[in-house]
């Protein structure tokens, strides 16, 4: 490994795609990296499709932080880097307020013709895909509920044309407020935050025949040692306790005191 050791490329903020999803636990991890004695972090959050993209059009994080292991291993096998799971997150389905919905009458509500679904867009944000996922399993519940699913779902975020929100609110929390969708699938955590911003809303578990598991892969891209060292900070028991908190599943922490 060449290791860049210009005072420049050590003095320069050290570069982070992520995961639009993983916004609020990476700015608070970030925070305490630098506080551990790591450098600066210049941070961009999108849909990780979005990211994986422009990276593999040229341009050059030190690291990578996805929604999902796909593409991350898309951009780091060409350079034969290694990519490591860091955290799990959840499907869930947000409810507008008003719209009756419960774990055991979801995929009813959700192939009622009347309600409007959103979802994120698929390959270009792997919420998007997760939803597809799940509904390739509805089918085994109901044949032909994935053709209906997918020929209703609204891909209302996550594109490279979207809208963007307000500054202040998250995606899902006002489009639920505009009244664009009725049920809209997301990543638990983000759910949980939308609904917070919309009183009434509700976030709906997925049934355990219909649940997607999302998991999050990591890589650094770049040269310089702290790459490596914010990687390691994210799997750390500290950067772990801080994904926990925003409701993601660490991965490294124990699940029991050992004795």
């Amino acid at each position: 490994m060449t290791v860049a050791t210009s005072a420049t490329a050590q003095e320069a903020p050290l570069r982070l795609h992520a995961a639009g999803s993983l916004r609020a636990p990476l700015t608070e991890a970030v925070t305490a990296f630098r506080a551990s004695g790591g450098p600066e972090v210049a941070a961009t959050f999108g849909p990780s499709g979005l990211l994986a993209g422009r990276i593999s059009g040229g341009e050059a994080p030190d690291v990578f932080a996805s929604a999902n292991m796909a593409h991350p291993l898309a951009v780091a096998r060409p350079r034969g880097l290694p990519v490591v799971m860091f955290a799990r997150n959840r499907l869930c389905a947000l409810a507008r307020p008003g719209v009756e919905a419960t774990t055991e009458t979801l995929l009813d509500r959700m192939l009622d013709p009347n309600i409007r679904l959103g979802t994120s867009t698929p390959r270009a944000d792997p919420s998007g895909d997760y939803a597809w996922a799940a509904f390739a399993r509805a089918d085994a519940i109901r044949p032909g509920a994935r053709a209906a699913l997918e020929a209703k779902a609204l891909q209302l975020v996550g594109g490279p044309a979207s809208p963007e929100p307000p500054v202040g609110v998250t995606a899902y929390g006002w489009l639920m407020r505009e009244g664009r969708a009725d049920l809209f699938l997301s990543y638990c955590t983000d759910a949980a935050v939308a609904a917070a911003e919309v009183p009434g809303a509700r976030v709906v578990p997925l049934p355990d025949a219909l649940a997607v598991r999302a998991d999050y892969g990591l890589v650094a891209l770049g040269e310089r040692p702290a790459a490596a060292r914010l990687g390691l900070f994210l799997l750390s028991p500290e950067g772990q306790a801080i994904l926990a908190r925003h409701g993601f599943d660490a991965l490294t922490l124990p699940k029991e005191p050992i004795p």
